[in-house]
């Protein structure tokens, strides 16, 4: 009998050169690098800051911000030095739009700030775009920073796509216009790539993205530019949206290109609540590298859905009740249990699955579902350990939980040489 075989592993990763910005660095085989945006008034110094803060904390390892008027240029070095003062040395960005040419030459304390510029081509100007974009190329060469070429196809330069929608329409077999509105894109990003190498940027120094808001669109774009150049290339669906919307559209176009090899760092553009958590578009995007198995960044739970075999709550409680403990315990843990991160958890609901659930979990617990006999079998490392009883199982699988991880992952066990 033939069995089908079943392809387990995603493509080879996408070669490029790797470009340093600050201390990170970006594509070859250096992990892929999350990254989130603040929506602060830059020249407002103490939110900018705060919120760099949480965004850092969060796990997001480039931060860019906004630079739009002589404020917010101002505003920089300040931030950058205040930040270093705390300890936080999360490389900043600096987003440029229809200025940048202007600010960056003023305020040359704010352009050795900053870790690396983002460009976006059609943003640059109409009839000066060569000038001006040189202008902010030289100033990147200057002070030794990185650029990434960020083309978004809400703001594409519209000189180079009625070209070629007029070359377009000249043909014998026109293209529809959405395609040549895609294909503007790949161009506009790659052509600018090259301008900046002509006038004297490195090749290693160009980080180029190609964003859009639609999933089909993106990986799309992205399929066609991978092949085309060896610069590392940004991720991220713009525009997501809100809640769950944007966390399932960001989930899904990414997720498809980042299991093809293609992407060197990404970010989760969701729209927050009024006043809501802007860390969270971190947590979705480190989650997605962990959720394909590119990083681990924290223990991950194992629960089930819940059905009319587990009608009690009390195996929801118990996810929950661990799920928190980790989080809890993880800002210790990741000093003094190197590995930690790769912890898997389970905290099943009843006889059905929850015995395989737990013996593929590094530690996992199986709790009894209705009508089924009031005991809870906790597995370790695929092996029944012990059978918990009574009131208190939560508090029995925490000290089993810990006593696991000091062994496995305490620093005593920690091979040296």
């Amino acid at each position: 009998m033939t069995h089908p075989q079943v392809q387990l592993t995603s493509a080879p990763r996408r070669s490029s050169v790797t470009t340093l910005v600050g201390d990170v660095p970006i594509g070859g085989t250096h992990p892929i690098v999350v990254q989130s945006m603040t929506n602060t008034d830059t020249a407002d110094i103490d939110a900018t800051i705060a919120q760099v803060a949480a965004l850092a904390e969060a796990g997001s390892e480039l931060v860019r911000i906004t630079v739009n008027t002589p404020a917010a240029a101002r505003a920089v070095p300040s931030i950058v030095s205040r930040l270093d003062a705390r300890g936080i040395s999360v490389p900043l960005i600096g987003d440029f739009h229809f200025n940048g040419h202007i600010l960056l030459p003023g305020n040359l304390e704010c352009a050795a700030a900053l870790a690396k510029y983002r460009i976006n081509p059609g943003n640059v100007g109409k009839t000066r775009w060569d000038e001006n974009f040189a202008r902010i190329v030289e100033c990147a060469i200057e002070h030794e920073k990185p650029v990434r070429i960020g083309v978004n196809w809400g703001s594409l330069d519209q000189v180079l796509l009625t070209g070629m929608m007029d070359e377009n329409a000249a043909r014998s077999e026109p293209r529809e216009a959405h395609e040549v509105t895609m294909a503007a894109m790949v161009e506009s990003a790659l052509r600018s790539a090259r301008a900046a190498e002509k006038i004297g940027l490195a090749h290693d120094r160009i980080v180029l993205s190609a964003k859009v808001s639609g999933v089909r669109d993106l990986v799309a774009v992205y399929r066609s530019l991978a092949p085309l150049c060896d610069y590392p290339l940004h991720l991220g669906l713009t525009e997501a949206g809100m809640g769950r919307k944007g966390t399932v559209a960001s989930s899904a176009g990414l997720a498809m290109l980042l299991f093809e090899g293609i992407g060197d760092t990404i970010r989760v553009s969701l729209t927050p609540t009024p006043g809501g958590d802007r860390t969270e578009e971190v947590r979705v995007a480190r989650q997605i590298l962990q959720s394909l198995g590119i990083r681990s960044f924290e223990p991950q739970v194992t629960a089930c859905p819940g059905c009319g075999r587990t009608t009690s709550t009390f195996f929801q409680e118990m996810a929950l009740d661990i799920e928190t403990y980790l989080q809890d315990r993880m800002p210790e843990w990741r000093v003094t249990h190197p590995g930690i991160e790769t912890l898997t958890v389970a905290v099943m609901g009843c006889v059905v699955n929850g015995p395989g659930e737990s013996r593929h979990a590094d530690i996992g617990i199986s709790l009894p579902g209705t009508f089924e006999e009031p005991v809870a079998p906790v597995f370790v490392d695929g092996e029944h350990s012990t059978t918990l009883r009574g009131e208190d199982i939560v508090k029995q699988f925490i000290e089993i939980l810990e006593a696991y991880v000091a062994r496995r992952f305490g620093a005593d066990t920690i091979e040296v040489g």
